[in-house]
């Protein structure tokens, strides 16, 4: 049985974090995903630490992780020649994805306004910080953006941290990360509607839009309220947030009164129930320094272990801490197949997340490994293209191309 987007072709003219996460997740869909990558250096995630390391030979981890079930393709798309390889990939591709700087690709002549008329079928994921379809652009739009400029032009790193504390970012890569689910949602719509019109289209997809639409509670309460976001604490809801344990954290969340009834009865502090200083979410939020502590008290007793077994039974949703060695050890994590073990021939196996969702019809995930430097490019230009070996020589000889070692 197939996985569900195979036989669909896509070439991937990426670096970093979002174009790579975005088409990987379409390879472990099943899609054959060949990446672009310049000669000599290759995509620059290759050379960022952390690094595995092993008889002397070391590979980022982070290139690794993020380029599993891809090909490599090293050409220099700037000479005449390479440009001339890459359309000639265009011909058979489905999808192009992208995330170089706005306008890269249109000064050299291969933006989609010129691939569409190559291949009308054609599918142009581009992934920017801003957006860059027409009609929609806006005044930073050429502007290059990395994932922590989008945290904070949402609104999202003003509401993360703590009120005496300076604005905070989320964690490494999260704009990045839930650009490419995003976008790579969006090609499978592109997909679809190219089964029913028999065209393709420019898919745009910006940072900046995804993590407003992640800030959807910001939009919500500004609008409804004009408030701002109270940063670390909300204003309608407590107890919410990391209280401490015996042995470490426990993450809790009262919704509504239902589940703070729950609360206190778990902790025999019904007196809490009808007490005017929390009665409701707000009067709860307004009298944290007088919960928190009595929350803390009766959960420094118990461990996290126990904590999670008392309150999930009556009722009161909690969840542990966890710290990485927490989450590489969980019976849950491991049940569900969450880390995806990757052999690679030179420096071993590590494990790696798996994409966000489940197909109860389709095979699991292929494990290759993140290819070596243009460790296909003979492969995609003898196979794929039909050069013979005169021609791929010519192109070896000029440095238009290189091969793996």
């Amino acid at each position: 049985m197939d996985r569900p987007l195979t036989g669909i072709r896509i070439i991937a003219l990426e670096q970093y974090m979002a174009g790579p996460y975005c088409s990987m997740l379409l390879a472990d869909a099943g899609a054959e995903v060949i990446k672009i990558e310049r000669p000599g250096t290759g995509d620059p995630r290759r050379s960022i630490p952390p690094f595995a390391e092993k008889d002397g030979i070391k590979k980022a981890g982070g290139f690794m992780a993020y380029n599993r079930n891809k090909k490599s393709l090293c050409l220099n798309i700037r000479d005449p020649k390479g440009k001339a390889v890459y359309l000639d990939l265009i011909k058979k591709a489905d999808v192009v994805v992208e995330n170089l700087r706005p306008g890269s690709t249109d000064k050299l002549g291969i933006g989609y306004n010129d691939l569409k008329s190559i291949n009308p079928k054609l599918i142009y994921a581009a992934i920017s910080g801003f957006g860059r379809l027409e009609g929609y652009r806006g005044p930073e739009s050429d502007r290059p953006a990395f994932d922590i400029v989008a945290e904070a032009m949402s609104g999202i790193m003003h509401s993360v941290g703590f009120e005496d504390k300076p604005p905070s970012w989320t964690i490494y890569g999260m704009a990045d990360v839930y650009t490419g689910i995003c976008t790579s949602f969006a090609i499978t719509q592109a997909l679809l509607q190219r089964e029913r019109t028999g065209k393709g289209q420019f898919v745009d997809s910006a940072m900046l839009d995804a993590m407003i639409s992640l800030n959807e509670r910001m939009a919500m309460l500004y609008t409804v309220t004009g408030e701002e976001p109270h940063r670390g604490r909300l204003k309608h809801l407590y107890p919410r947030g990391a209280f401490k344990c015996k042995d470490g954290y426990l993450a809790l969340n009262v919704p509504d009164d239902i589940v703070w009834s729950r609360l206190c009865e778990t902790m025999e502090r019904i007196d809490l129930i009808n007490d005017e200083r929390s009665k409701t979410g707000t009067d709860r939020a307004a009298n944290s320094a007088f919960l928190g502590p009595i929350i803390e008290k009766w959960l420094s007793k118990i461990s996290r272990t126990e904590a999670e077994k008392i309150l999930n039974k009556n009722g009161v949703p909690v969840g542990s801490v966890y710290t990485a060695k927490d989450v590489f050890q969980s019976k849950q994590v491991e049940s569900r197949k969450l880390l995806v073990d990757i052999e690679d021939p030179d420096v071993g196996k590590y494990q790696f997340s798996r994409g966000p969702v489940m197909l109860s019809d389709s095979p699991e995930i292929e494990t290759n490994p993140a290819p070596e430097l243009g460790q296909h490019t003979n492969e995609i230009l003898s196979s794929l293209l039909g050069y013979d070996q005169d021609k791929i020589s010519d192109l070896i000889n000029s440095k238009c191309v290189t091969t793996g070692s």
